[in-house]
């Protein structure tokens, strides 16, 4: 259990926690969540010993195992398999031990070893941490690369691949989806959900919260609040808090004025003098609640194009990619205003390809570009915040734009994306990666595009921005094609998908969820069809050899507890579904919305949101057990 008690954390002059209280018990996958700044990586800090409390107690259970997910890595000649083995120390301890006893030809020394390396899981530490590497969207010939030659978002990946390599009972990860693309996310998703020790996370993608945590801790006001249930069952809790918490501030600000009016009436009058004495007293040691509202900046939306073409854009017979090497082939897309497309595939599979070449930062290998004649296209990519002018404001950034326009207009726009004040005066140089991203999305907005080009546009942004994003694409007028990890942002902003894979780009008439069977499946095929790779071609030694018979018999022994399990899944689904139909039979009802049954309403509602997560988390358990099962069968068969 790990325990926070009334922690106060100052940072120079900012106050970040004042008398806080949290209580983790072990085993909890907690989400930590707030706005941008507030403090939950300085949280994260404390708990790994970097930072120490100014006031209160953290209490940690000893001998506790914390892992934790670095955010920068040096540029070292480790080859990236080396690299993620690193992240299990008590590997290494015992494999430099054993090279030692080996070079002293100490046989009892060796055979101790030997005996620890196999119970750390010694033998297939290189296999599971190719099966990282792959699962973050590695290649099998990247794991010899040195780490070096790797771009930054590539070496957080094996910052993340050997945090998870590392055995730990406390799993500590900042924003681990802002590198990944959506195939990624999911698979570390579905790690997450089978990992057995504690989570504490920090992110701003819904749908993962959703999937992972149980709990939420919510660091607001400089305290931390714990909920029970994932991200959306927060919100609607935080929402019912601060509507109940508003009905009270109002109904104490009428008890006030009451006690007020009392005081100055009956003041001088001595039949009401201890009445009116316990009414100050009252009024003075009553608690004085904070009106509730919604502080939230963040109101923006792409303004209206002043024209626009039929159709916006398209490409026909066309071949993607660079003079030597043609990565999509046979394109035919013809974008008409409204239109809006998601664009799914395995990571390098031409998604951004597809992007750049519309947008014009990539030229045709061959076929047609058609063009209307009031296109205006708005492109958002990471590289963009990177070419925005680090001297200049964000109001400076759109007075070159429109030299026009007059600065209060410009102020109150960029006020709508949370540059209140003199933010809009400060050089970018010291904003975050979320407030450069959201001058790059301004800058966007402001420029009345009829065609946007989104290339994850949530990486950096908070979860506000990002709802502020969402609300914004869904009310724009033009056409979108957007690729996202955010499957949140996805499933509310386009109705259609294209699916770009095997150098293709073809429609993907599923969903989200049928996508996810999709990348299970294909990923199978591709293994089928993999080459051994030349480390499984060496000769085994007799310590691999029996571990391999061992791992093969216990493959034979989980096939029958696989097929239970399968059966008690869907005896269980059944039994949730049904359960879920009877509730929203008895929401159907008109009458359950009277206010004499609010209590009512409030239980069928939390049994409604309750059973949905049930099925949900059922029928994923399902399809895993379903996956492994035939994995297994398929392996012993082949």
């Amino acid at each position: 259990m790990i325990q926070l008690q009334d922690i106060s954390l100052h940072r120079g002059t900012q106050f970040l926690l004042e008398d806080a209280t949290l209580t983790i018990h072990s085993g909890w996958k907690v989400g930590l969540i707030g706005a941008n700044g507030v403090g939950k990586s300085s949280l994260f800090k404390l708990l790994l010993g970097e930072l120490h409390a100014d006031k209160g107690d953290l209490y940690l259970p000893g001998q506790l195992r914390i892992a934790h997910m670095a955010q920068e890595v040096s540029a070292t000649d480790r080859s990236a398999l080396e690299y993620v083995l690193d992240g299990d120390p008590e590997l290494r301890r015992v494999q430099q031990a054993l090279a030692k006893a080996e070079a002293e030809h100490d046989n009892h020394r060796i055979a101790e070893l030997h005996a620890e390396l196999e119970t750390l899981e010694g033998y297939t530490a290189e296999s599971r941490a190719y099966q990282l590497l792959a699962g973050l969207g590695f290649s099998t010939g990247d794991a010899q690369r040195s780490v070096k030659d790797f771009s930054g978002g590539w070496r957080i990946r094996l910052n993340l691949a050997q945090a998870l390599m590392c055995r730990s009972d406390l799993l500590l990860l900042d924003e681990p989806t802002n590198h990944l693309d959506l195939d990624a996310t999911i698979w570390l998703e579905q790690w997450l959900r089978q990992y057995q020790g504690s989570i504490i996370l920090i992110s701003h993608d819904r749908d993962f919260l959703d999937n992972v945590v149980g709990h939420i801790a919510h660091l607001y006001n400089q305290k931390l609040e714990l909920y029970k249930g994932n991200y959306s069952q927060f919100e609607v809790l935080r929402a019912s808090k601060l509507a109940q918490q508003q009905a009270a501030f109002e109904k104490q600000q009428a008890r006030i004025h009451e006690i007020e009016d009392f005081v100055r009436r009956f003041r001088a009058k001595a039949t009401k003098a201890k009445q009116a004495q316990s009414r100050i007293k009252e009024l003075e040691r009553m608690e004085k609640i904070a009106p509730a509202h919604v502080d939230s900046p963040f109101n923006f939306s792409f303004r209206e194009s002043d024209k626009i073409s039929h159709p916006l854009m398209g490409l026909r017979e066309a071949q993607c990619g660079y003079s030597d090497k043609v990565i999509l082939n046979n394109v035919g897309l013809t974008l008409q205003p409204g239109a809006r497309i998601g664009l799914l595939g395995p990571n390098g599979a031409g998604k951004s390809t597809l992007i750049k070449t519309l947008v014009g930062d990539i030229k045709l290998v061959s076929g047609d570009t058609q063009t209307g004649e009031h296109l205006k296209i708005g492109y958002f990519a990471q590289h963009q915040l990177e070419a925005l002018d680090l001297e200049a404001s964000p109001l400076l950034h759109i007075k070159r734009n429109s030299p026009n326009a007059s600065d209060q207009e410009i102020r109150d726009f960029l006020g709508s994306f949370g540059f209140l004040g003199d933010d809009a005066l400060e050089p970018v140089k010291r904003f975050s990666g979320g407030e450069k991203a959201r001058v790059a999305l301004a800058l966007i907005a402001w420029q009345k595009p009829n065609l946007l080009l989104m290339d994850e546009p949530t990486n950096h942004l908070d979860l506000e921005v990002r709802h502020a994003l969402t609300l914004a694409l869904q009310t724009f007028n033009g056409a979108l094609i957007l690729v996202s990890h955010d499957r949140h942002l996805l499933r509310n902003t386009v109705d259609e998908f294209l699916l770009v894979a095997d150098g293709v780009v073809t429609e993907f008439k599923g969903d989200l969820d049928d996508y996810q069977r999709w990348l299970t499946e294909n990923k199978r095929q591709q293994q089928s069809n993999e080459p051994v790779v030349e480390r499984e071609n060496r000769s085994l030694s007799a310590a691999e050899k029996k571990e391999q018979k061992r791992l093969e018999a216990e493959k034979r022994k989980k096939l029958s507890p696989l097929k239970k399990q399968l059966e008690k899944l869907e005896q269980a689904l059944d039994k949730y579904q049904s359960e879920l139909a009877e509730v929203e039979t008895a929401l159907a009802d008109p009458a359950i919305y009277e206010d004499s049954r609010k209590d009512e309403l409030k239980t069928l509602l939390q049994q409604q949101a309750d059973l949905k997560r049930n099925a949900e988390e059922t029928e994923e358990q399902w399809m895993e057990q379903q996956e492994a099962l035939e994995m297994l069968e398929a392996e012993l068969n082949g």
